[in-house]
């Protein structure tokens, strides 16, 4: 994982040299230019530094990995790499119930908000669950 590491070191490197810049190019410091653009280059820089700080951390606890020697071999990455799920339709569904809860929030519809949350509940369940029974059980 030193290689990840470096990577978002190297961007958050660049995020910490272009937010200065791109603030005061904008003049946000004057009455009226682009504080939005500069808050989310500055958010972008912190989280950034977080994900190189959390890599850098676990890369010198973890054993390197093959790709992360100099004399690894491809023969050692070889092999099961984990659990990839098949499709699934409940993220379907619960983004639709969420698109029904917040339309029902724009238009003060109290009751279909609670259709909405009922609906969600059982997507959610479904999502959750969904290796418990039918063909991927397990």
């Amino acid at each position: 994982m030193k290689i990840e590491a470096w990577i978002f070191g190297v961007t958050t490197v660049f995020l910490v040299l272009v937010s200065p810049a791109y603030w005061f190019i904008t003049d946000a410091g004057d009455s009226g230019a682009d504080w939005t653009g500069t808050s989310a280059l500055v958010m972008t820089t912190l989280l950034c530094a977080m994900v190189t700080l959390y890599l850098g951390f676990h890369a010198g606890r973890m054993d390197a990995r093959p790709e992360d020697r100099k004399d690894g071999e491809i023969a050692e990455g070889a092999g099961e790499l984990g659990f990839f799920p098949p499709y699934s339709w409940w993220p379907l569904w619960c983004a639709a119930t969420l698109g029904i809860i917040v339309f029902a929030t724009a238009v003060l519809a109290w009751w279909l908000m609670i259709i909405g949350f009922v609906l969600g509940a059982l997507a959610v369940s479904g999502w959750i669950f969904e290796y418990y029974r039918g063909e991927y059980a397990h």
